[in-house]
């Protein structure tokens, strides 16, 4: 089964399969109406529509859009750390580059086909949820995933490494996406350079 958001972000978690099944067609409905309408335009009777269940199964997972948005975007953290995981088991213990290019290719590949990416990402294209700043919880999670696959310890200087990392690429791809559709490949080369070349002296 796909992974659904963690609880703390729906009214009620769903314990049965046929009721995750459902919240994930409403995640899916969601996202694709992001694409075709935008935010501002999203209603909650337009995704149970797309999503084929009844407005109040909606309302049962969520008080409002913005809500919706926010696991949207928690389901995408959790998408994006199983694809770096894939990777992470492809490339070889401790080789730190090649870690930063799973997670920066990863995270391109998102933008460009996950729908829904563009307009919520992590939680940074909106304002949403109120756990903490999205980027926080990105490097975090960056952290726990990549301390291992580096035989490092995820101390508080590596968390603020990587924070300091994502920061950097989020905005550095963002800026690629304004200048392209898929991302002016230049911006993102000079992306990769900066993130190994900050990093070299911290993980070498």
């Amino acid at each position: 089964m796909k992974p659904v958001p963690h609880a703390t972000s729906l009214r009620r978690a769903p314990v049965q399969r046929r009721s995750a099944e459902r919240l994930t067609r409403i995640l899916d409905a969601c996202a694709d109406l992001l694409d075709e309408v935008g935010y501002d335009a999203l209603s909650t009777r337009a995704v149970a529509q797309r999503a084929g269940v009844p407005i109040g199964s909606v309302y049962r997972f969520f008080g409002n859009k913005r809500q919706m948005a926010d696991a949207l975007a928690q389901r995408n953290l959790e998408r994006y750390a199983e694809r770096v995981t894939g990777r992470l088991r492809d490339a070889r213990r401790g080789d730190w580059r090649a870690a930063t290019d799973a997670v920066l290719d990863e995270y391109l590949a998102m933008k460009r086909t996950a729908p829904g990416f563009s307009l919520v990402d992590f939680g940074n294209q909106i304002p949403i949820g109120s756990r903490g700043e999205p980027n926080h919880r990105v490097a975090d999670r960056l952290t726990d995933l990549l301390s291992d696959h580096l035989d490092r310890t995820p101390d508080e200087d590596l968390r603020r490494t990587f924070l300091v990392a994502v920061e950097t690429a989020d905005t550095l791809v963002h800026l690629a996406f304004r200048m392209a559709p898929e991302g002016d490949p230049r911006i993102i080369e000079e992306a990769r350079e900066l993130l190994r070349a900050y990093l070299a002296r911290v993980l070498d």
